[in-house]
């Protein structure tokens, strides 16, 4: 099982679209196991963008991702990582699929709406940021046999 970091956005948070979002990862089967609600500081930004920094784009970026409320989630699941980066789609809404977060909801090449980790070493990374000790937690979900094939012992 792999956990990854979901943050939804100023924009996905301004326009109501948290609920339909998280949706939308729990009906593919992922557990939401962290949760949060909060503000993030130009110091957090400056840290989780640190790879952009001297890009044309890193200060608008940094000053959109402070400017209002986002949503942390940390989600888990059997290859958690590849499954949500599919679901986002395309980094710009205008060139996303249809049926995917930004392909459905976004049209800006600049407001995308979500963000997740792009490998187990950026989750890693990305979720010490965003969560502390305790604020992860490991519980058993009644239908993992429903959403996993678990009749080898692991699970498929």
């Amino acid at each position: 099982m792999e956990t990854t970091l979901i943050i939804l956005k100023p924009d996905a948070v301004q326009r109501g679209l948290m609920g339909r979002i998280i949706t939308r990862f729990e009906d593919k089967g992922l557990q939401i196991v962290g949760a949060k609600v909060m503000q993030i500081s130009q110091d957090l930004a400056s840290k989780h963008y640190e790879d952009h920094k001297g890009k044309p784009f890193y200060e608008g970026l940094v000053n959109f991702m402070t400017g209002s409320p986002v949503l942390a989630l940390a989600i888990r699941g059997c290859g958690a990582i590849a499954i949500s980066r599919n679901m986002m789609g395309a980094t710009f809404g205008s060139k996303a699929d249809p049926g995917t977060i930004r392909g459905d909801f976004g049209v800006s090449n600049s407001f995308n709406l979500i963000h997740g980790s792009d490998s187990p070493e950026a989750a890693t990374r990305e979720l010490g940021l965003f969560f502390g000790a305790g604020e992860i937690l490991d519980w058993d979900r009644s239908i993992e046999g429903w959403v996993y094939d678990l009749s080898s012992g692991t699970a498929e």
